[in-house]
């Protein structure tokens, strides 16, 4: 296989002409931060803001151009606003391969806090998840409080209760659920054209950690997130999901904001331990949602307590009780609350979530209850939706 070379990428763009400027845009001086790896290659076009949208088209040839070059596996491309704003670094892991799965790319606006204008945003949401019937963002204000955990065994759990699940990890710099479901190697794609979810417990699964190795970092700026995470779910084969869970990163950032105003969020579960320090992230979160007028299923209180294994006694390490307060004060319903126990931290370790490792225990009907009242919570949405009646 040749190598490819910042050269051959840089003659390759030359043959793309701005419409608009009527030269290419490697003398315009439009393409920047080219990165060739292993064959893997990405690099940014900057643009006028008020172009974004119009020279996508100009993004995807010059894609196009990029990958049919002989030695290149991947392109990422970051159609960009930023005036000189170096393009984000790719990780170490490869992306997938050619043949394997489709290639990257990203699509970033000058302002990427903006509203979209509400065709363009159901149109982009069509196409983004056309088969899920409903999308739940599970979320907490801070990291270290079981999120990742809960939105696994909520999962699993949906699964349980008869549902079509999918989960998909938008922890693009922390990705957890090959560790937290057992599963590893890079997905395939039946078609050449999508990428095939890969399934544990029933459930259909994706991240980006399937991309990369376990301890490779993700180096990349923001709009090469919003372009991955776009990615994970437009040009995954979902198929028909009657729920698809979301494991969002902690806090109230970008990807929170993408995942707000690019999909339609059914609602948001917030995860939060019971002390106060946590109690005023989950806040945060809770508020962002609605906000961004994204309805807020319940609160979850996790590590609400500790029994210990040995005698039996109950310990209420972060104290108890804070989350179940705090959504009656929001005016938000309580979902349920999780143990601080060895069982769930151990399973979750091993790859088999205790929803799945001990379906019949104290802790898996636990998290049956919480996924029984966020299906009552989603199925409350839908009755209070508006119905027209012909007569």
């Amino acid at each position: 296989m040749a190598d490819v070379t910042e050269r051959n990428v840089l003659d390759a763009l030359k043959r793309i002409v701005d419409p608009d400027r009527r030269s290419d845009i490697v003398t315009l001086g439009m393409v920047s931060a080219v990165i060739v790896k292993n064959g893997h290659v990405s690099f940014a076009i900057e643009v006028d803001p008020e172009r974004g949208e119009r020279l996508e088209p100009l993004r995807k040839a010059a894609e196009k151009a990029v990958y049919d070059l002989p030695g290149v596996l991947s392109t990422t491309v970051v159609l960009t606003a930023e005036s000189r704003t170096p393009a984000p670094q790719p990780a170490d892991g490869p992306p997938p391969q050619r043949g394997a799965a489709p290639h990257t790319h990203a699509h970033a606006h000058a302002h990427p806090h903006s509203h979209a204008h509400p065709p363009a945003q159901a149109a982009s949401q069509a196409r983004l998840l056309p088969g899920v019937e409903s999308i739940v963002a599970v979320a907490s204000g801070k990291g270290g409080v079981g999120k990742s955990t809960t939105a696994v065994n909520l999962a699993l759990a949906m699964a349980q209760l008869g549902a079509r699940v999918g989960i998909l990890d938008a922890d693009i710099y922390g990705p957890s659920l090959p560790r937290l479901l057992g599963l590893s190697g890079k997905p395939s794609s039946s078609d050449g054209k999508r990428i095939d979810p890969k399934e544990a417990y029933g459930v259909k699964c994706m991240s980006i950690g399937f991309m990369v190795e376990e301890e490779t970092p993700i180096i990349w700026r923001g709009p090469m997130v919003m372009g991955a995470l776009e990615q994970l779910m437009r040009d995954v084969n979902w198929g028909g999901l009657d729920i698809l869970i979301v494991d969002m990163p902690p806090g109230t950032g970008d990807v929170q904001l993408t995942m707000a105003q690019r999909v339609p969020l059914a609602g948001a579960v917030i995860v939060s331990t019971p002390q106060d320090i946590a109690l005023i992230d989950a806040r945060k979160g809770l508020n962002m949602f609605r906000k961004v007028n994204v309805p807020v299923l319940g609160i979850v209180e996790n590590m609400s307590h500790f029994i210990c294994p040995h005698c039996g006694e109950r310990s209420d390490i972060f104290s108890t009780g804070g989350a179940r307060r705090e959504a009656e004060r929001m005016s938000v319903p309580f979902l349920g609350e999780i143990p601080l126990a060895m069982a769930i931290r151990e399973t979750s370790d091993s790859g088999r979530p205790i929803v799945a490792a001990e379906p019949d225990g104290p802790h898996a009907k636990a998290y049956l209850k919480i996924a029984e009242n966020v299906r009552a919570q989603l199925a409350l949405g839908k009755d209070d939706a508006p119905r027209i009646v012909v007569e």
